[in-house]
């Protein structure tokens, strides 16, 4: 297994070629090492996804970085976690939640400025900077380079405020930040104008944009690092919806017919657990 440090200077690396990389969210070890063994190189985990398999609306910080660790623990590869809002309103609490996941083995992660409060979903301009600030010094307090990525939501969360985001993204490029991010953008030439207003990579969630955006797309348009959330997992719940359903419903069967077969599973795990 590669070290963290050799882990977090891969993650880095990747940041840094020409186009942009492709960053999957698996939500437990067993579809992180499916991913690991189809050649993606690096994962990231999903609050989201997390939070569907616990049969819940809201996971707790302690559940995100156990399900991170179980992540990180189950391939060799780099994995970001995805910290929400790092469990805290405070700067100096929401930063712990950094040197928490570099523990759980993470050599990446994210701080957002969602409140987590649907009434005031948006931390004050001042206060969501000062938070990653906070973040930037706990990343820059451990022993490997750990790449923060710092997270606009006005888009997610009712707010198609293009200004404010651009200037939330900059100055959260000038407090540290290592990788920028705004989930929700739709369209190509919104995306493009993001991009083009900030200098650090900027990572793209594609559960949330324009379907019909391709990588090659979203390169040219400067994206360096595209990421799904939890599109994967509830892709596959509405496979699993949609089973449940006509069982209840029709009291049959058919979809037995499009199950993976057990052999194909058996030989993707063992070609996983051999990586």
């Amino acid at each position: 297994m590669r070290s963290q440090m050799e882990k977090a200077e891969a993650f880095r690396a990747l940041h840094a070629r020409p186009d942009a990389f492709i960053i999957p969210n698996p939500w437990d070890a067993g579809t992180a090492k499916l991913l690991a063994a189809m050649g993606f190189e690096a994962l990231a985990t999903t609050s989201l996804g997390l939070a569907n398999t616990l049969g819940s609306v809201t996971v707790s910080l302690d559940a995100i970085l156990e399900n991170c660790r179980a992540i990180a623990e189950a391939t060799d590869l780099p994995v970001s976690a995805d910290l929400e809002n790092c469990g805290a309103d405070d700067p100096k609490a929401a930063a712990r939640a950094i040197t928490r996941a570099a523990e759980a083995g993470a050599v990446g992660g994210s701080i957002e400025d969602f409140t987590g409060d649907p009434t005031r979903p948006i931390y004050d301009f001042s206060l969501a900077v000062e938070r990653v600030q906070a973040a930037v010094e706990a990343a820059r307090a451990l022993p490997f380079p750990f790449t923060l990525t710092a997270r606009a939501e006005n888009f997610l969360h009712g707010r198609k405020d293009l200004d404010d985001t651009i200037k939330r993204l900059q100055a959260f490029e000038a407090a540290g930040a290592d990788v920028l991010y705004s989930p929700g953008l739709y369209d190509i030439g919104t995306i493009r104008t993001v991009v083009s207003s900030v200098g650090k990579p900027f990572n793209l969630v594609m559960g949330l944009a324009d379907p019909t955006l391709t990588a090659p797309q979203l390169a040219e348009a400067g994206v360096k690092r595209i990421s799904v959330g939890g599109a994967m997992e509830r892709y596959a719940l509405a496979a699993f919806l949609k089973c449940a359903r006509e069982m209840k419903e029709r009291g049959a069967f058919t979809y037995v017919r499009d199950m993976a077969p057990i052999a194909e599973v058996r030989k993707a795990f063992i070609a996983a657990n051999s990586e």
